[in-house]
């Protein structure tokens, strides 16, 4: 009996040289893409087609002894070519043509003569997202992992945080329990995947002394396993926010400037300054110069496991654009004292 060749390589966008992890990022991308769940409207149908081609093709390049079974069919692809099945492929005798092109799923989630030529019905005509073992033994899958993102403010990272985040992802089907079937039929709520795309918040505890790149684990909380696999975990990578008096310096440290006027800093003075913790006071010694630096040390980010860094205060004088006479006069006096003095 002739079946019409599929080229997985093709429907999943990769090349034959793929990795193993190269399929399966593909393959969750395109998933996602086409999910029926997320699909409404005249293209919903089109969409449910090529998602049902998406889940035989990880079936069968997500697993090595299925992949190396259709790997063998090597230089034979050439559309009309006469082909013996592999020892071990479907319950199909003698030989059959490959013609091109693409079939249809009898019923969704099904899969297409090809995959069953190749094979053998295993899957009983129904839709199976992970591995089988000897006799048709579906194997447990750890379910993957998600990553998401998280933004801190400065104060957050001295501080800690605790966040309320929502995610959106792939769940275990409420109506079928993740089977994919209710009884003898295709689960209608999920389309025989097992899967569906659900909302959910989650409180994450972040601790003090965040860095950027950080990532945080939460355990259990990525997608879920198949055939009783446990779930993956849910990783969330730190981004820390631009702060807009603090800057980051030598990792552990913090950097503000300060300014002071002329008569401050010549004759010393206390100013209020803001840190992480809070408002504190800096006394200016008298005669001090732009760009000197004050270190307060503790008020810097968390050194892990230990303390915490410093916060550097360069000074700057504030040169007033605009005086009033008598603030001229009196600044010409200066001047003229600095002179007397200086012959």
């Amino acid at each position: 009996m002739a079946v019409k060749y599929r080229d997985y390589y093709e429907v999943l966008g990769v090349p034959r040289t793929a990795s193993a992890e190269e399929i399966k990022k593909a393959y969750r991308k395109l998933a996602r893409k086409y999910h029926p769940d997320l699909q409404t409207g005249p293209g919903k149908e089109e969409a449910e087609r090529k998602f049902k081609e998406l889940n035989e093709a990880n079936e069968v390049l997500g697993d090595p002894k299925k992949r190396e079974k259709y790997d063998r069919l090597g230089p034979q692809w050439q559309e009309g070519m006469d082909f013996t099945p592999p020892p071990g492929a479907g319950p199909r005798e003698g030989t059959f043509r490959y013609e091109g092109g693409f079939e249809g799923f009898e019923e969704f989630g099904g899969f297409s003569d090809f995959f069953e030529s190749l094979f053998g019905d295993t899957m009983g005509g129904r839709r199976r997202g992970s591995g089988f073992g000897r006799g048709g033994v579906p194997r447990p899958r750890r379910g993957s992992d998600v990553e998401s993102e998280m933004e801190l403010t400065l104060e957050e990272v001295v501080h800690g945080a605790k966040r309320r985040v929502r995610l959106q992802g792939q769940a275990l089907c409420p109506v079928c329990n993740g089977r994919g079937t209710v009884g003898q039929q295709t689960c209608p709520r999920c389309g025989g995947t097992g899967r569906v795309i659900e909302a959910r918040e989650l409180t994450v505890n972040i601790p003090p002394g965040a860095r950027e790149g950080d990532r945080v684990r939460l355990a259990g909380q990525g997608e879920p396993g198949e055939s009783g696999g446990p779930p993956g975990d849910l990783f969330i990578r730190i981004r820390l926010l631009p702060h807009p008096r603090f800057k980051i310096v030598n990792e552990n440290d913090l950097e503000t400037e300060i300014e002071v006027m002329p008569w401050e800093a010549v004759l010393g003075t206390e100013v209020r300054i803001q840190t992480l913790d809070g408002e504190g006071t800096l006394k200016i010694p008298a005669g001090s110069r732009r760009g000197k630096r004050f270190r307060l040390r503790g008020k810097g980010l968390p050194i892990r496991g230990k303390g915490r860094g410093d916060l550097y205060v360069p000074l700057e004088i504030n040169v007033p654009p605009q005086v009033t006479s008598e603030e001229r006069r009196l600044y010409e006096e200066l001047a003229r004292l600095a002179k007397e003095r200086r012959s």
